[in-house]
């Protein structure tokens, strides 16, 4: 959108992540870098001075998201970029004036609570009309029409059979509910991305102007790149080491695949392949702590916990994901005889650290913040300032003067209109739910379907949050899959922490899952490859994402719950799980696999789902005997070839 943007992922030509924004230039640019830079500067305050109260804070938040939202996004891709419609300034307008009404009248709104006067229902009414359009435009149709179908699901309650039939609510009663309460638009999800999502946004837009990405990519070819698979394998590392200060699987992708494809197609894996690698390991940075996806934030609120607490639940499920993504990658390089990169093509670590060092400066503050207890928007703002002091101590380049941390605060309040729209939206949903109590019956639907069977239950769970996630993005596919099939899992006994967790996973892998698959499109853009087969290829190399939730929700020392005895143990047969599934997928172990030993293999992580001591030997026993046998394979495979070339 800007003239003056300086992220590493607008970089990027062959995919642009920002394609639907303007392009602004002169006095319409200004207007809103002046918006957003008031946004940063506002939730930069609040973070220092205390939060203001629920519905001043997001009031305000939204007033400044809605407005850049109307003025960023044109109403259609055939309108000009260059210029903002005369429409947009009325419909921004609306917006602003529908958060001024509130900001300035919440004391006399708050008194008549309950008693709603016209012009309550006429706000509430544009209200909803603008976040449905807005939405619309910055996150595509999808999650609107679930929006609309849950409005219209409030109206005609009576008309629905079963136990999914109500009352209804006439536009009275839910167009102020929307407006004026804490469980619509300006509900939770919309409260965490007032307080902790912008904050964790623009952390990342300052990080990505220090110059991070590319030293996170050095770090990661400097620590592989002379192994088996070097290239895709600092892929891995690279989506994983930027996962933990960004969340978002395309800025991801497209950040690190632009480097790190090139290298993978060079050394000899094929497009579809390279691309997959990428899409894959950068949709794991949803759930990458310490920083993961907005979502995790607001999973932080529904759960009444501390976000550090989410950190280290999430963080042995996050480490099974992307060490079976690297386990995918060794094995694939041993099945094609992939070279590891030569001395000339890797950067020397020492070089790379002393250049670099400064910037791990900033994540380590944000670990040790959260770690000691302090909330997560005091740890992320004392990080940004960290960062800031810290640029000044590596090249001068990537330091960070008052005119880059200028762009860095504008970037980072446009970066963050994406996911405001989506927790308005969503908000739309959740005050449907809450007032009709559509949430108990959807929970009893699941009880009775699965006939209170766990696995079925989970199954099921797991199919809608797919289905969910290909149309919306995670955030909102986390609230609204969270709120309706969490409570039923919980019924079942599943701990909360691991019906969220399990919910959030699976939305996740939308990005990765054709036919929507996002994250999947940028790498086929970067890798020129065919994006349904590039799809296909990353769902299949992201498949322990579809079994790692289910360790967790049977086995929750994979949360760090427990005695360590029991989580080292538990940890160290998970891990053989992975790579016995991503040698039986790859078909590749010690040397290549023959149908029935690919077969054993895939058994491994099925028998450890749900462990007891006789599937954790018999587990063990699979991968040992496996690795015997391999192992004398290939001294079988060698020793005729040093016969016939003794000097090998």
């Amino acid at each position: 959108m800007t003239n003056s943007s300086t992220s590493t992922s607008q970089d990027v030509q062959p995919v642009d992540v920002d394609a639907k924004k303007r392009e602004l230039h002169g006095w319409q640019y200004w207007i809103v870098a002046a918006l957003a830079l008031s946004a940063s500067v506002f939730h930069l305050y609040t973070a220092v001075f205390g939060l203001r109260s629920a519905m001043y804070q997001r009031s305000i938040h939204w007033l400044f998201m809605g407005g850049l939202m109307f003025l960023l996004y044109p109403v259609s891709k055939n309108r000009p970029k260059n210029r903002i419609d005369w429409w947009d300034w009325v419909f921004a307008g609306l917006l602003i004036a529908g958060c001024l009404n509130i900001i300035l009248n919440w004391e006399v709104i708050t008194m008549r609570e309950g008693a709603p006067i016209t012009s309550d229902i006429y706000w509430g009414t544009i209200m909803i009309l603008l976040v449905l359009e807005g939405t619309r435009r910055a996150m595509g149709l999808p999650l609107p029409i679930m929006a609309t179908i849950a409005l219209a699901y409030a109206f005609l309650g009576p008309y629905f059979p079963g136990i999914l039939s109500h009352g209804g609510f006439a536009l009275d009663e839910i167009a102020p509910f929307q407006y004026l309460r804490t469980d619509g638009i300006f509900g939770v999800p919309l409260g965490v991305s007032a307080s902790f999502i912008f904050l964790f946004v623009l952390f990342g837009a300052v990080l990505s102007v220090s110059g991070a990405g590319q030293f996170f990519i050095d770090l990661s070819i400097a620590l592989t790149g002379k192994s088996r698979g070097g290239p895709a394998k600092a892929a891995v590392v690279a989506s994983a080491l930027m996962g933990t200060v960004s969340g978002s699987s395309v800025a991801n992708t497209v950040t690190t695949g632009a480097f790190t494809i090139p290298l993978m197609k060079t050394a000899g894996y094929r497009s579809e392949f390279a691309g997959a690698i990428v899409a894959a390991a950068s949709t794991g940075g949803q759930v990458m702590p310490p920083v993961m996806g907005a979502a995790a934030f607001i999973m932080a609120q529904f759960l009444g916990i501390s976000y550090w607490d989410i950190v280290v639940a999430a963080a042995i499920p996050a480490a099974l994901y992307f060490f079976s993504i690297w386990a995918m990658v060794h094995f694939r390089a041993g099945k094609r005889g992939i070279r590891a990169m030569t001395d000339e093509e890797v950067p020397k670590i020492g070089p790379v650290l002393r250049e670099g060092w400064h910037l791990l400066i900033p994540i380590i503050t944000l670990v040790l913040f959260l770690a000691t207890g302090y909330s997560a928007v005091k740890a992320v703002f004392w990080s940004i300032v960290c960062l800031v002091g810290a640029s000044w101590l590596g090249d001068k380049k990537y330091r960070m003067t008052p005119k880059r941390v200028l762009n860095s605060l504008i970037d980072g309040a446009i970066g963050a209109v994406d996911v405001a729209a989506a927790c308005a939206c969503s908000g739309i949903v959740i005050g449907v739910i809450g007032i009709t109590g559509v949430g108990l019956a959807f929970s009893s639907f699941v009880m009775s379907l699965s006939h209170g069977i766990l696995p079925l239950a989970l199954i099921l769970t797991m199919i809608g949050s797919i289905i969910l996630g290909m149309g919306v993005p995670t955030t909102a596919q986390y609230i609204i899959t969270s709120t309706l099939a969490a409570p039923a899992l919980a019924q079942m006994g599943v701990p909360m922490m691991s019906a969220h967790l399990f919910c959030l996973y699976f939305g996740v892998l939308a990005d990765v899952t054709p036919p929507v698959a996002l994250a999947t499109y940028a790498a086929a853009g970067i890798a020129r490859s065919n994006a349904i087969k590039t799809g296909f290829t990353a769902l299949v190399v992201a498949v322990a994402g579809f079994i790692v939730p289910y360790m967790f929700v049977y086995n929750s020392y994979l949360l760090f719950q427990g005695s360590l005895i029991r989580i080292v143990l538990g940890c160290a047969t998970a891990f053989l799980g992975i790579i016995g599934l991503a040698a039986g997928v790859q078909g590749f172990f010690v040397t290549h696999l023959a149908l029935w030993g690919r077969a054993a293999l895939l058994s491994v992580p099925l028998l450890l789902i749900h462990p007891s001591l006789i599937s954790n030997c018999l587990a063990v026993g699979i991968i040992a005997l496996m690795f015997v046998i391999q192992k004398r394979r290939a001294a079988q495979v060698v020793s005729p070839v040093l016969e016939e070339n003794p000097e090998q």
